[in-house]
């Protein structure tokens, strides 16, 4: 069991780590996060789960452990993240659980966890509170066993995301490509088929071994296919899911992977054209550019540490209506400030017909600046490199806001220990790309050679 609870979720190996007895311990014990977290009392909990083999298992132990816990239970049945995000959110529930491993492999299975308004559940708060329970035993059994009901919510999410999409005569009809990597954003089938688009379906059969390619569309080898595919069949746009169907990654017309941060740019100029003036979020990986961009729009730009638990509370707090992290995620004010991989595809088909442009061309003014790629870093005294860093490059502006910034004018660095993983990571930016390889190479100096 050791070693399961993440910093945002609870995820391991079926069924050496996580199986169906955790499960219901896990479930006992999320009362006890309900408990503790400052909302309204309540008691219903929204489940539901991917379609890997073992989740429909590990969700009826699951809601045997809440159940018994006293608490009542809404099950969705197979359900994208986001749309468990949604049910809590629009049905006022206290909670909910996710089973899922998002886009890790075939025998890893977890939960992710939310409390009312699909605010999330982290390692600041209640996961580590779900550690020590389970690993005391502390599980107490209620009196009176909780409530069981079903309940469909797709046809509501599916309005929700159509709302916001533009529908006006004479707009073009676009061509995209969509590559659901046999996850769970093979639901999306019927809603993207609504969105008045020519669409070029890719891997829409749901299969928990994922057969084709891991479905993590962060790595570029997972975009091949789907990069062939826009360039064979002449698609306006790509757009890749994962596997729990909660992050996105999007390419132009030509097959080429467009960064999250320049999405989070440019969807955020979509919504600031309806909204001006309002906050937009972006992680502090990101390009200089976004801040930028941002501002020209008329929107508030908001940098924040990575992470959808400081995302979510940063946007919330500042009513926020928007905002992007590197990984994939987009959150949105009017999705209960929640992440949704289809109203992110939403407002990008209506920047794309808005424009009128293909979206190589869209992007291009945003592509200010040569960037690095996340570089992963095996270091075993990650705050030790991080102090010398700071002290190496102590003429340049420096936080902490996570990890290490440093910032010059004419380029910046971050580095950062990983959350899920035992590294140190680097990205960094320049005006040009031959002061970012003089700059990397004089990192990789200090932190010595990458892990991949």
């Amino acid at each position: 069991m050791a070693g399961i609870y993440k910093a945002y979720d609870v995820r391991g190996l079926y069924p050496e780590q996580i199986n169906e007895d955790i499960a219901r311990q896990i479930g006992l014990a999320f009362r006890n996060v309900l408990d503790e977290a400052d909302q309204p009392p309540g008691s219903e909990v929204v489940v539901s789960r991917d379609m890997r083999s073992h989740s429909e298992p590990i969700a009826e132990a699951l809601i045997d452990g809440l159940r018994s816990s006293g608490l009542n239970v809404c099950y969705i049945g197979l359900a994208t993240t986001p749309m468990n995000y949604f049910a809590i959110g629009s049905l006022q529930a206290a909670g909910g659980i996710q089973v899922t491993a998002s886009h890790n492999p075939a025998r890893y299975n977890g939960l992710k966890f939310s409390l009312r308004g699909a605010r999330p559940v982290s390692g600041d708060d209640g996961i580590p509170l779900l550690e020590k329970k389970v690993s005391s035993g502390d599980l107490p059994v209620a009196d009176s066993r909780g409530d069981l009901r079903q309940a469909q919510v797709f046809a509501e999410y599916g309005r929700h995301v159509l709302s916001f999409l533009k529908q006006e005569p004479g707009m073009k009809r676009l061509k995209v490509a969509v590559d659901a990597a046999n996850g769970m954003g093979t639901l999306y089938l019927p809603l993207l088929e609504a969105m008045d688009i020519d669409l070029v379906p890719l891997y829409f059969e749901l299969d928990g071994t994922f057969p084709n390619h891991e479905a993590n569309p962060l790595k570029m080898e997972n975009l091949q296919d789907i990069s062939a595919l826009v360039k064979s069949s002449g698609a306006d746009l790509g757009i890749a899911f994962d596997g729990d169907g909660d992050r996105a990654a999007f390419l132009d017309e030509r097959g080429e992977p467009i960064g999250s941060d320049i999405m989070t740019a440019l969807i955020g100029g979509e919504l600031l054209a309806r909204q001006p003036g309002r906050h937009v979020l972006f992680d502090l990986r990101s390009s200089r550019a976004v801040a930028e961009y941002i501002e020209e729009r008329g929107g508030i730009p908001v940098r924040e540490r990575v992470g959808h638990s400081f995302m979510k509370a940063t946007l919330r707090d500042k009513d926020g209506i928007f905002g992007g992290e590197l990984a994939g995620h987009y959150y949105f004010r009017d999705n209960f400030f929640a992440d949704s991989a289809l109203m992110a595809v939403v407002e990008t088909l209506n920047l794309i017909r808005d424009r009128e442009l293909p979206m190589s061309e869209i992007v291009a003014p945003l592509l200010r600046y040569a960037k690095s790629p996340e570089i992963n870093f095996e270091v075993k005294d990650k705050q030790g490199k991080m102090d010398e860093l700071g002290k190496r490059f102590a003429d340049g502006r420096i936080d902490y806001l996570d990890g290490i910034t440093v910032q010059y004018d004419d380029w910046w660095f971050n580095v950062r220990p990983s959350n899920t993983e035992p590294y140190l990571r680097l990205v960094l930016e320049a005006r040009d790309a031959g002061e970012l390889a003089r700059h990397q190479a004089e990192l990789i100096e200090i932190l010595g050679s990458p892990a991949d």
